[in-house]
């Protein structure tokens, strides 16, 4: 989710050493390898999809069994009173780091990740957008992940994180973006050895097909970031025929969601509208990039919005 700074720190605190009890007592088998692949990086799954071991961003998101072992790590996402997607632990092994990307798939358009550190040290920095802070342990804070970020660990110890994925409430964006009181008037997310709030989680059920609304949603956000990156002969009218290829793109699927709905009938007729859009797009997209990121339009356009238009017929 795009953010008008890249950090922001939430007013709020946690008991440190509670949280760094219920980390340290997760068996070895918790933890995975980063999904990904990033050589040092590993997980402990918290909320997936059903509950199971799955990095899925799709279905009924359920607390794992690792999260039903950890009552005050329960009760520190559910005082947020918001709904929560995909939850983790991310763990960077000593002298390693996560390397600069920006996250610009579908599921990033409209959420934003929490990070509260359990195990850090001073060494350990997160950069976004030419910015650096350290998360100290027991913080929270949100960055914007549209803009390229990475993190180092020059520590000699783990760094652990949990890290939470939620589009927020009216509530949770006034706390986590308005003007902050004093540090010491912050609120700290007390333990209750017999609380056990509820916790929401996403119910992320997509349409067979992506409906027209919010397919112009898409596409008039990328357009309004498109800039060029080189300053070759023609690269100006290429750039406006993109942006009317991308105009006449919604226009057609706005009337085949009106002749057919979002059931997933007519899937194929949805399909080949797709992919004539693809291949028409790859003529015009050379030099197109995102104005915040540098990221290729044409690989945002694949990853945010074509890719997701019509759910696999399995999928249902």
């Amino acid at each position: 989710m795009r953010l008008s700074r890249p950090f922001y720190q939430l007013p709020v605190l946690f008991e440190t050493a509670r949280l760094q009890a219920e980390v340290a007592g997760l068996p070895p088998e918790a933890w995975v390898p980063h999904p990904d692949g990033v050589p040092g990086n590993s997980a402990a799954r918290l909320i997936t999809a059903g509950g199971v071991e799955t990095d899925s961003v799709h279905g009924q998101m359920l607390p794992t069994q690792w999260l039903a072992a950890m009552p005050y790590l329960r009760q520190v996402l559910a005082g947020f009173g918001v709904v929560w997607g995909r939850s983790r632990l991310m763990r960077l092994a000593p002298g390693v780091g996560v390397p600069e990307h920006a996250d610009i798939n579908y599921h990033w358009h409209t959420r934003v990740r929490l990070h509260i550190p359990i195990f850090t040290l001073p060494e350990v920095r997160f950069h976004c957008d030419g910015q650096s802070v350290h998360m100290g342990v027991g913080d929270a804070w949100i960055f914007d992940n549209w803009r390229r970020h990475h993190v180092e660990n020059n520590a000699k110890a783990e760094r652990i994180h949990l890290v939470a994925d939620t589009s927020g409430t009216a509530a949770f964006w006034r706390l986590a973006c308005g003007q902050a009181p004093p540090k010491d008037q912050w609120r700290t997310v007390d333990w209750h050895q017999k609380g056990d709030p509820q916790l929401l989680t996403e119910s992320n059920q997509r349409s067979p097909i992506m409906p027209a609304a919010e397919v112009q949603f898409l596409i008039e956000d990328l357009c309004g970031e498109l800039t060029i990156a080189t300053d070759a002969a023609g690269a100006e009218g290429r750039a406006a025929r993109f942006v009317m290829l991308m105009e006449s793109f919604v226009f057609d699927w706005r009337q085949l969601c009106a002749l057919h709905g979002v059931s997933g009938r007519a899937r194929p007729d949805f399909l080949r509208l797709a992919n004539a859009v693809r291949t028409a797009a790859r003529l015009l997209g050379d030099g197109l990039v995102m104005q915040t990121n540098d990221v290729s339009a044409l690989l945002v356009l694949e990853k945010r919005v074509l890719q997701h238009l019509v759910v696999d017929e399995g999928a249902l």
